[in-house]
């Protein structure tokens, strides 16, 4: 028995999903009906907020709510996207309410002003009706804390929902809202994306307004997407927000409506350097391989030129990233900050960087020069397939932060084993529900292409979704 049935925690998949006025409709056929005049979107927010209070107690992914007073940004009603209810992130300024961060080291005040991001994502016409929950600064690969109950998984709720995105993608498997705001460092995307059989795009690093903690960073790890149910919300998403601000410099994307035409090259990767992925997840991988060679892709074996050197490099700035908070967290953050408040894994982080400083010129050099190799890779290929996790979410308690440091680190690096290539070059990936374990649990593969070419995976995304539609979890 695990320690979660023992304390009487149900086993059986919560969600939301019910007669109402969100039906099973994802975003897009939301916003059809809001524009027809079929729905108002004070109806949607209605039944939106009735189902995270069906759903909170057992999964308790909302950090703060705001359901009386949806937020809409100024020109959101011509937004492609208006009314649909959704929630932002909890480490993102949304003007009234706090940003806390997950974090039980400083008690944050309302945010006098939008986030850039934030209004990017207003501009899209989607109404936010609160922020959901993360690990403490989206450090950690499962939304876990030190003393507060864990954000827990829609499919089976003794286990993970993943992270740092974790309260969004609960939200968004329980069927509470279509759309959510993840944002995505390391695979803070597409790890919750996996866990809960979701759809998360990763874009290139610059497709949407700098976000703000990336931005200030040697190397820009950090770029905002959103989870969903379905490709076409995730296409119609971006293609809205490229309304509101497009970057020069990469190739416009549009609005991607469906498959492709052009057969692709795509390399299939299995294992990482770093952690032999588990039977389950190399079956969905390899069978995911299989249907797209039957629809006329090449599909070959290949590696990619990241291996432990490039895991330990990246260890590393993860926690030059923990000490940058710990040093300004007064500053930056709130004058209630307190460094003693801050949970086992954060800390374990500083003190590994404290100890091995002296390598920083190295690790960024190396680091910095991944965006070529990564580059590299696409002169052969168009599309890398992999797993994104080295195996299915794990229990709640197996990534907690208060799991002793250098346990707790070494699960995180056979866990997340993919993911975080693409955030230190810069490069677009997804993740796609297109398997499941044994227990039920989703499991999510991984396309990388290379930069600009969003475009390229989406339709690769409609092709698999129209092959197979992915599992729903009130059926």
């Amino acid at each position: 028995m695990t320690d979660e049935r023992a304390h009487g925690v149900a086993d059986e998949r919560a969600h939301g999903f019910t007669d109402d006025a969100l039906g099973e409709h994802d975003a897009v056929a939301l916003a059809a009906l809001v524009r027809a005049g079929e729905v108002a979107p004070a109806e949607l927010a209605a039944a939106a907020a009735a189902r995270a209070a069906r759903i909170d107690g057992t999964l308790t992914p909302v950090a703060h709510a705001s359901y009386d007073r949806p937020r809409l940004g100024p020109g959101g009603a011509d937004g492609p996207l208006y009314g649909v209810p959704t929630f932002l992130k909890d480490n993102v300024d949304l003007r009234g309410l706090p940003t806390t961060m997950g974090s039980e080291a400083f008690r944050a005040r309302p945010a006098r002003r939008n986030a850039r991001f934030t209004d990017q994502f207003l501009a899209t016409g989607l109404a936010v009706l609160g922020k959901t929950r993360l690990p403490e600064f989206g450090l950690n690969a499962s939304t876990e804390f030190a003393t507060a109950q864990p954000v827990r998984n829609p499919w089976k709720p003794s286990h993970s929902a993943g992270a740092s995105s974790g309260g969004s993608a609960a939200l968004v498997a329980a069927g509470v809202v279509p759309i959510a705001h993840a944002n995505d460092g390391g695979g803070s995307i597409r790890i919750p994306a996996a866990c809960c059989g979701l759809v998360g795009l990763k874009p290139t690093r610059g497709r949407l307004v700098s976000n703000a903690q990336g931005g200030k960073l040697p190397i820009d790890l950090v770029t905002d997407g959103v989870l969903t149910r379905s490709v076409r919300d995730t296409a119609a998403f971006f293609a809205a927000a490229e309304r509101h601000h497009r970057n020069p410099r990469l190739p416009p994307l549009g609005l991607v409506e469906g498959p492709g035409r052009r057969r692709l090259r795509i390399g299939l990767v299995t294992d990482s350097p770093t952690a032999t992925t588990d039977e389950p997840t190399r079956a969905a991988v390899v069978e995911t391989a299989a249907r797209l060679a039957a629809l006329g892709h090449h599909v070959e074996e290949t590696t990619l030129p990241f291996g432990e050197e490039f895991s330990r490099d990246f260890v590393l700035y993860w926690g030059y990233i923990a000490l940058a908070i710990a040093l300004s967290g007064r500053l930056m953050l709130d004058r209630s900050f307190r460094i003693n408040r801050l949970d086992g894994l954060t800390t374990g982080l500083r003190r590994l960087y404290q100890r091995e400083f002296l390598r920083t010129p190295a690790v960024l050099r190396r680091l910095r020069g991944a965006e070529a190799a990564y580059a590299g890779v696409f002169r052969t290929h168009d599309v890398i397939l992999s797993p994104v996790l080295a195996h299915t979410a794990p229990p709640i308690g197996h990534l907690s932060p208060n799991v002793a440091f250098d346990e707790l680190i070494e699960r995180l690096r056979r866990y997340v084993a993919f993911t975080p290539v693409n955030n230190v070059t810069g490069g677009p990936g997804i993740a796609l529900p297109t398997g499941a374990a044994p227990s039920g649990l989703p499991i999510g593969v991984h396309l990388s292409a290379a930069h600009g070419q969003e475009r390229l995976l989406l339709e690769l995304a409609f092709e698999l979704e129209a092959d197979r539609p992915w599992r729903r979890i009130q059926d």
